[in-house]
């Protein structure tokens, strides 16, 4: 079964950083016609509220001042942009909040800014902690990053998590009327060659009945390395992964396949939890 998402969270803290996802988000929403929703966090929390008012003030003013210049870009576009502003001690747990809230099915975010930048050098540390404590899949886009035309790559390792990958790239690729190329990554000599081949099966397969063109393909090297390689070689501007691979553990809020992925792509990657 393909996913389709229809309520889509842009996450922003309207700085140079997040430009690409208030992009992406305002050309997917025009381009299925969707009314998505915008939620900008800003840092709060009563002691800075009591000693300094006015700098409290101003940070919530000029949240609400970006949100509606976001909404009049979007106007633009014959987008209806709905949306809020949320005080909070940390950025991560108002965009969780909300998308709870407002019940969405994938948010989409910036890939780093300079609050993360040294605790985590591929993707920022609220990016990085959204992906793990969000309720929907997570659509991550560089600065940079434009919204997709060319083509979509799923990288799949036969895990529950990429099971899901697979539905959702199934659906991304049938509202965007675009290919799709399946790809399993031996990481070792010894991995299993046969497994690798049925997983690329199963999920061309998937792709397939939901009428997606696809082609399938395994490649060998370090997982991330070989997907951003095959990206590259079918020109696709899309990767979609699962959260987790086989072998994660629960614990981590995101597996160091999808995290390097992400971190390396100069395209949008689509994060699918399970």
């Amino acid at each position: 079964m393909a996913t389709s998402y229809n309520r889509i969270l842009l996450a922003s803290e309207g700085t140079e950083f997040d430009v690409g996802a208030e992009r992406v988000a305002i050309d997917l929403a025009e381009q299925w016609q969707l009314r998505p929703l915008a939620v900008i966090p800003v840092v709060s929390n009563p002691e800075f509220e009591v000693v300094a008012p006015q700098l409290a003030e101003r940070a919530e003013a000029a949240a609400a001042s970006h949100l509606e210049h976001l909404r009049a870009v979007a106007s633009q576009r014959g987008v209806e942009l709905g949306g809020t502003v949320r005080l909070g001690e940390t950025p991560y747990l108002e965009i969780v909040a909300e998308a709870r809230e407002r019940a969405a099915d994938l948010i989409v975010l910036r890939r780093r800014g300079k609050r993360g930048f040294l605790a985590n050098l591929l993707i920022g540390a609220m990016t990085h902690t959204v992906i793990g404590h969000a309720p929907c899949d997570v659509l991550i886009v560089p600065r940079a990053a434009r919204m997709w035309s060319r083509g979509i790559v799923l990288a799949t390792d036969g895990s529950t998590h990429s099971a899901r990958a697979a539905e959702a790239a199934a659906g991304v690729a049938l509202r965007s009327s675009l290919p799709a190329t399946v790809v399993c990554v031996l990481a070792h000599p010894q991995d299993d060659r046969g497994r690798a081949t049925a997983n690329v099966e199963t999920a061309t397969a998937l792709l397939r009945a939901a009428g997606v063109q696809v082609e399938g393909r395994t490649a060998e090297g370090k997982p991330h390395e070989a997907i951003l390689d095959v990206a590259r070689e079918v020109h696709a501007d899309l990767i979609v992964v699962g959260r987790r691979g086989l072998g994660g553990v629960e614990r981590l809020l995101l597996g160091s396949t999808s995290e390097r992925v992400s971190g390396f792509a100069d395209c949008a990657v689509l994060i699918a939890r399970a």
